[in-house]
């Protein structure tokens, strides 16, 4: 017998025991606490069609997708990320509804990430995405919810890290960067790879003080006040209105006593080139990723046929079960 068929590739594993029956425990709470909260379970499939996932609409790049064909010469994907692939369904099924709709989710991802020693392949998220709401209210309820689920899995020091995108866009409008040029630069400075962006601006033959604003975006994070301290530096409408939204949010947080979990951070722009707006983070010690993502995108449900704001995150329960150390 090949020995190698004893292990599974690379950046997937086999879970079984103790460490299952934690995970299963876990993720029936968590769906729990969601159903709570009037959201409803929505489950997709695990093939979707390439274009679900393409540079299009903004998600994983081609080159981390597992890409297959069916035997018609469809290209097919497994998933790699849940929102576009809910907002495919929510199209699909909900097209005319206008009332708030909010899904909740639990089910495997399978990003192609070679290139990052010991990150798993396929992964575990469970999630919420909340639709045809474009208010302040519904992300802080999606801020409340992710604060809500760390407390409730039992972890004491976390920080939840918001910004948005907005901010950036309104830069970039005024500054006349569009295009590559504006997906390469929000790739650097999301990065906080100042070189790289320093480089990309020299091509653009921007302006000194131009420059340096949008390098100073980097160094835009931190409490409610260093976030308001952005107001003064801008002068277009759009990057203004992105603090204002940011400020809403915050006071919808802290008026029920979570304030101390927030921090600002108007460099997160995140790789998924979908969000429209806000952009959440959580964090905690013992993991360098983030255990929850997500972010508002009011424009992705229109590349499949419906136009209507959308908001939701996704808690990454490999990595939330790895610092969890009191929970049974």
């Amino acid at each position: 017998m090949d020995k190698r068929l004893l292990h599974t590739p690379e950046g997937v594993r086999d879970i079984y025991g103790a460490e299952l029956e934690k995970k299963l425990k876990l993720e029936l709470m968590l769906l729990k606490m969601l159903h709570e909260y009037g959201y409803q379970d929505i489950e997709t499939p695990t093939i979707e069609f390439f274009e679900v996932f393409s540079s299009r609409i903004g998600t994983i790049p081609s080159r981390e997708l597992f890409k297959f064909f069916d035997k018609e010469g469809n290209t097919l994907v497994l998933r790699p990320d849940f929102t576009p692939s809910i907002a495919r369904c929510a199209a699909k099924y909900h097209m005319d509804d206008r009332e708030p709709l909010r899904f909740c989710y639990c089910g495997n991802t399978f990003i192609n990430n070679s290139d990052f020693q010991g990150r798993l392949k396929e992964s575990t998220q469970i999630g919420a995405e909340l639709i045809n709401d474009d208010s302040a209210q519904a992300d802080a309820e999606l801020i409340l919810i992710m604060i809500e689920a760390l407390k409730k899995a039992g972890l004491k020091e976390f920080q939840i890290t918001v910004g948005n995108v907005e901010y950036f866009k309104g830069l970039c409008d005024e500054y006349e960067i569009s295009g590559e040029d504006e997906l390469s630069l929000r790739e650097m400075i999301s990065n906080k790879n100042f070189f790289g962006a320093a480089e990309i601006m020299d091509g653009l033959r921007l302006s000194d003080d131009r420059k340096e604003q949008l390098l100073r975006i980097g160094s835009l994070f931190g409490s409610i006040d260093k976030l308001l301290s952005a107001v003064g530096e801008v002068k277009n409408e759009r990057s203004l209105a992105a603090v204002e939204r940011l400020e809403s949010i915050y006071s919808i947080v802290k008026e029920k006593g979570y304030g101390d979990f927030i921090t600002f951070d108007l460099g997160v722009l995140s790789k998924y080139h979908y969000y429209t707006g806000m952009v959440v983070n959580a964090y905690t010690y013992g993991t360098g990723d983030a255990i929850i993502k997500g972010g508002r995108y009011d424009n992705l449900l229109s590349e499949f046929g419906k136009q209507a704001p959308a908001t939701g995150f996704a808690i990454v329960v490999d990595r939330l079960l790895g610092v969890l150390k009191d929970f049974t």
